[in-house]
């Protein structure tokens, strides 16, 4: 419906309600409903996880349809990216918002900072989910409201053509909300534990959630060591149950992003179910690191599986862990991706120690063969050192070349000394476009940074502090700060109404008429930056 005929519902309706509605405002009613069109948590789901599948299937067609998404661990943050995407671009549409457990973990837990091994509470991720949209609504309900402030100037001025282009504008609006893809970990227990906080975060909005094949007890974040994966049926049992929820609650497209980090653990805590050789319990046992066993030699506890005719000791730990042979991490992967998505998973997460363009598309390549429509989220992640990374590919690859390279040492290429060379600026060209050259080589549909906030607000912090507290005092906030907001044309310079001032007022308005009490009046200092 548009703004114009759900007017003129709305004040028919009141009409027929009698005298006891007559302060009641259709126009007024209308503008409150498009302020909230999503009722629900399940009416976001439902709604993002459209967007979702109708870009997996626009990436099929062309990679250079690959989407990108930034780690949010406050719904504030969500809301400034969103609004800063459509002043600069004009639109959302493929860029979404990632919520890590890595951030929820180290900045929303009330036992406080702590590493990302699923310690922290995990009623903490479905309430940031909320929180995020949250966030999200009342940035479109702000935008709305100062459309409507612009609709009704234009009245004022008896502008029928701008008024018009508004309800236009208005009929056509694009909302903030985007779609959310939701660390939940390895599930934080077992299969029913997954299930049931699975459905939380789908009632809160989560239209994809992405887990990995981790033990819940023992899980780590990707990118530090004693990574421990479980057999493939146990994975299999958490997909079901996510996938279960899903259809629970009627969000059918819901999207599972199964994450594999087996390319770096080298360790499991089961040995795996099998009934018959070559089974997926068997395939999984064969990456397992063993020694053939003298019978003479057994001893109590010895754990035994046999293997080709032969009797086999897998390599235990202290911790009464098994070890995988060194080098199978690749094979792993591959068939850790291959099961997932042949078991109900949508997307693919292989969590890697560097970004590299070919060791990623060498395991997708092979995915492929029993999948072909195989697509990947990738995690860009600021634990790596991409400026290190990519200036060590580009020597590698200029070496190979047989180009002099004298001028630099490997070893040392993160040195300032190198950052005006031509070796710096291919490496940072290669970083420029290594989204791009991914989703087309490497089959990465999905580009997300997990913590790209965390390190901002540590950036700006560390900045500020040092002007604000150093010479440049106050100058070092107006500067540094304020002065930039207003050249940059930031919508929080104006924090009063970002908050929901102006939003307040036009609700007062519409309960009281003139005997509202508003605080946007010619005395509020917001005014000095109507300029």
């Amino acid at each position: 419906m548009t703004y114009q005929s759900t007017t003129e519902e709305l004040s028919k309706m009141i009409k027929q309600r009698g005298s006891a509605w007559n302060a009641i405002d259709g126009e007024a009613a209308t503008r409150m409903r498009l302020q909230n069109r999503f009722a629900t948590g399940l009416d976001i789901a439902r709604y993002t996880a459209k967007i979702m599948r109708d870009d997996m299937a626009a990436y099929d067609a062309d990679p250079a349809h690959y989407t990108q998404s930034l780690g949010c661990w406050h719904g504030f943050i969500a809301q400034q990216k969103m609004i800063s995407i459509k002043k600069h671009f004009g639109s959302t549409k493929q860029r979404y918002l990632y919520l890590s457990g890595w951030m929820v973990a180290a900045l929303r837990s009330e036992f406080g900072p702590l590493p990302d091994q699923s310690m922290h509470e995990k009623t903490s991720v479905p309430a940031l989910i909320e929180e995020l949209y949250t966030f999200l609504k009342q940035a479109d309900a702000r935008e709305l409201g100062m459309m409507f402030r612009d609709l009704d100037a234009a009245r004022e001025r008896g502008d029928e053509v701008e008024a018009k282009r508004i309800e236009h504008a208005v009929d056509n609006y694009e909302t903030h909300v985007v779609p959310i893809i939701a660390d939940i970990d390895a599930g934080f227990g077992n299969a029913e534990a997954t299930y049931l906080l699975a459905k939380k975060m789908i009632e809160a909005g989560a239209c994809a959630l992405q887990i990995e094949n981790q033990v819940s007890d023992e899980k780590q974040c990707g990118h530090q060591d004693g990574k421990v994966t479980v057999p493939h049926e146990d994975f299999l049992q958490k997909i079901r149950a996510i996938r279960y929820a899903f259809m629970e609650l009627g969000v059918d497209d819901g999207i599972i992003v199964a994450r594999t980090d087996s390319l770096g653990a080298g360790l499991t805590k089961q040995i795996a179910y099998t009934t018959e050789e070559g089974d997926l319990g068997d395939q999984y046992n064969s990456f397992l690191d063993c020694e053939e066993v003298d019978p003479a030699t057994i001893r109590n506890g010895d754990v035994f599986i046999s293997r080709d005719g032969k009797l086999l000791r897998p390599k235990r730990l202290p911790s009464n862990l098994y070890q995988f042979r060194a080098g199978t991490g690749e094979d792993r992967c591959v068939l850790d991706c291959i099961t997932s998505l042949e078991n109900g998973a949508d997307l693919l997460w292989i969590e890697t120690e560097k970004p590299h363009i070919e060791q990623i598309a060498g395991m997708v390549d092979r995915i492929r063969e029993a999948v072909p429509n195989a697509k990947l989220v990738y995690n860009n992640s600021p634990s790596f050192n991409w400026t290190l990374n990519f200036r060590q590919q580009v020597y590698d690859a200029w070496e190979a070349e047989g180009r002099d390279l004298s001028a630099y040492d490997r070893a040392k290429l993160m040195s300032v000394d190198y950052d005006g060379t031509d070796l710096a600026a291919e490496a940072d060209e290669r970083i420029r476009t290594f989204q791009r050259d991914a989703a087309k080589r490497a089959g990465i549909f999905h580009h997300l940074i997990t913590l790209p906030t965390y390190h901002t607000a540590a950036l700006s912090t560390d900045n500020l502090a040092k002007e604000y507290f150093g010479e440049e005092a106050m100058l070092g906030y107006v500067k540094g700060v304020q002065r930039k907001e207003i050249r940059e044309g930031i919508a929080c310079v104006k924090h009063q109404n970002m908050a929901g001032s102006d939003l307040g007022d036009d609700h007062k308005e519409n309960f009281a008429g003139e005997a509202a009490l508003k605080a946007g009046g010619k005395d509020n200092t917001m005014n000095q930056f109507a300029a």
